[in-house]
């Protein structure tokens, strides 16, 4: 059964798919353009659409780990019992630039009201870990970001995160609860992350 944020985001969809369609129509000699840059890349634009996925039908949790650009190591499992927000970005995608101040928003939005809501980026791809650092820096990512050159992260990401950029929210239990395959706006992706807050409270 839907959530009422799911049936909201359902209306909304059509015209928000069309925007990122749209702009990413606009952009694709950009994007490109980059992708030339980058051969190694492997980009996959994403279509904007969204999968939820019931308590009962979602799978074991996610393992995902890494060094981040910070250099630190990082353990998704340090995060159990946190609604975790997990984005695929590279510096060399136009959509992820469009993007990032729509993340930036959604982090301010629960770090100003102290929910249990952890940001974590996944930077795919990218050719060096200075690249990403910047620009992290430049878009004002704060949250650590996994340096992902070899493509490892899509296994540990059981497969859902296939476009560049696209978003997974993971559940108290770490847990994929919704996907957004593509570039999300801050909208969409509090609606999806408070549905999954609220699974928490009910406990």
């Amino acid at each position: 059964m839907m959530s009422r944020t799911t049936r909201r985001l359902t209306a909304a969809l059509a015209a928000g798919a069309l925007a990122v369609g749209l702009g990413a129509c606009s952009d694709a000699d950009s994007v490109a353009e980059q992708a030339k840059a980058n051969p190694d890349a492997g980009y996959i634009a994403g279509d904007g659409s969204i999968v939820v996925r019931a308590e009962g039908d979602r799978k074991e949790p996610v393992e995902l780990q890494g060094d981040t650009l910070d250099g630190k190591p990082f353990s998704m499992a340090d995060h159990r019992g946190e609604v975790v927000v997990v984005n695929s970005w590279a510096s060399w995608c136009g959509p992820c630039e469009r993007e990032a101040p729509h993340l930036v928003a959604v982090a301010e939005r629960y770090k100003k009201a102290k929910k249990p809501v952890q940001m974590v980026g996944i930077n795919f791809r990218e050719p060096s870990v200075d690249t990403g650092k910047a620009q992290a820096d430049v878009w004002g990512f704060t949250w650590p970001s996994v340096f992902d050159k070899s493509g490892r992260s899509a296994i540990d990401m059981q497969g859902y995160l296939k476009a560049t950029p696209s978003t997974a929210v993971l559940d108290r239990q770490g847990r994929v609860a919704a996907v957004v395959n593509g570039a999300t706006t801050e909208s969409t992706l509090t609606g999806l992350v408070d549905d999954v807050l609220a699974e928490g409270a009910k406990g």
